[in-house]
């Protein structure tokens, strides 16, 4: 994988590629490689996201963008700030739901959660967003995700936008994909 991306990024130093046909190509490309089948019995975990003792509901894995917005720091600098994702869920190779801001996981069977971050822990690499231990804070409708507790974002590849921004307010996605696991307390 990491030799598909290099050869993108030098793809589009040479050719004057835009910025937006290598995220195509690399949202292309993420989908037509999953990650690995993960559950959080089989990976090893951070201890800061693990969640002993609950039991797992559902593994999906989610291909998207993290979306930013150009805003003024506490230096009043502007900068990329994170303002939320956008992705598809997949799970045997069919698609069940999205993930969207809040953040929520909304299930085709009609049931949803919302969520806060607990704990994080940073990804396999710099470009990678964390990987991330969630509460669920409240739960929608009525399916897979009803007594779901807690929610884990784990083997992140991309998402992370770095670089300067010079227009206040301007927008920006970069592609991600991780899989997500939905647990329960017993």
């Amino acid at each position: 994988m990491d030799c598909f991306v290099a050869s993108l990024l030098a793809m589009t130093e040479q050719t004057n590629m835009p910025q937006r046909a290598f995220k195509t190509a690399a949202i292309a490309f993420l989908f037509a490689y999953p990650l690995a089948d993960a559950t959080a019995a089989d990976t090893p975990l951070p201890d800061a996201i693990a969640a002993p003792g609950e039991t797992v509901v559902l593994k999906t894995h989610a291909v998207g963008q993290q979306y930013y917005q150009c805003k003024p720091g506490a230096d009043g600098k502007l900068a990329w700030t994170f303002v939320e994702p956008g992705a598809t869920l997949t799970a045997d190779s069919k698609v069940v739901g999205r993930h969207g801001g809040g953040p929520s996981w909304q299930l085709t069977d009609g049931s949803g959660v919302t969520a806060q971050a607990v704990a994080s822990a940073p990804g396999a690499k710099a470009n990678d967003v964390a990987w991330l231990k969630l509460e669920v804070t409240s739960h929608k409708g009525s399916g897979q995700l009803d007594k779901v507790t807690t929610v884990q974002r784990i083997n992140t590849v991309g998402g992370v936008l770095k670089g300067a921004c010079d227009r206040e307010n301007a927008g920006e996605g970069m592609p991600y994909a991780a899989d997500y696991v939905f647990l329960r307390k017993p």
